[in-house]
């Protein structure tokens, strides 16, 4: 079945180059049922967040009714890039497969290892400086959010 189910991620990519979009498609099965698909939408939508595996966890979260992916695996036809990982890693799904590694990726012109590197680099110095502001105020979110006696932890 994960033969299958790749395969179906590849075509899926393969479908939404040839309508304009990404090189880029993602499943997220539960049970062996895909539950939600995802394609590529950066460039149709102008949203740089909309990558097959945050589109595919988006629909797949609205269809279980949870923001989490427990018991589910992902497929996707290629290794997932930073922010795809981090959003992986938070829905917590049992398993990723993908297809294409990263570094067919980076040859084909979707490099993502700038981004890794930079996560090493100091804040102030990165290539999008991140400048922190210690706000005497900045906890203050967080200790509402612990004195919530009814919140969702997640």
């Amino acid at each position: 079945m994960s033969n299958s189910l790749i395969r179906q991620a590849i075509e899926m990519a393969v479908a939404n180059v040839r309508r304009d979009g990404g090189p880029f498609a993602a499943l997220v099965v539960k049970d062996g049922v895909v539950i939600a698909t995802g394609t590529n939408q950066v460039t149709r939508g102008n949203d740089p967040t909309a990558h097959a595996e945050i589109v595919a966890i988006r629909e797949a979260c609205r269809v279980l009714g949870d923001f989490q992916l427990t018991g589910c695996d992902v497929y996707a036809s290629c290794e997932p890039c930073p922010m795809c990982l981090g959003a992986i890693y938070w829905a917590r799904p049992s398993r990723v497969f993908f297809a294409a590694t990263n570094q067919e990726a980076a040859a084909a012109g979707f490099d993502d290892s700038f981004i890794y590197q930079q996560i090493a680099v100091p804040h102030a110095q990165r290539t999008i400086p991140m400048i922190h502001l210690a706000d005497e105020l900045r906890t203050q979110p967080f200790e509402e959010w612990g004195g919530k006696l009814d919140r969702r932890r997640y």
